[in-house]
């Protein structure tokens, strides 16, 4: 019998914080509150749990190729 149940992204994983709309990376948990980093790096925010979520294929593949997009434009 399937699960509709989605589990909660893990660390290193690419999630999105549905209270901000953002896309980032998960990095850990402290305090009740998932921390998180945009894909480019930068500084950490914080979301609460139970609004990140694991991001559709095609939320995933459109933020990966923005990333490799804006790194080609700046030359990396």
């Amino acid at each position: 019998m399937a699960s509709n149940q989605q589990t909660r992204p893990g660390i290193g994983e690419l999630a999105k914080d549905e209270a901000s709309g953002r896309i980032g990376v998960v990095m850990g948990e402290i305090g009740g509150r998932v921390q998180m980093r945009p894909m480019r790096g930068g500084v950490e925010w914080d979301a609460m749990p139970d609004k990140v979520v694991a991001l559709r294929a095609r939320e995933e593949l459109s933020a990966r190729l923005a990333v490799k997009n804006n790194n080609s434009r700046v030359g990396l």
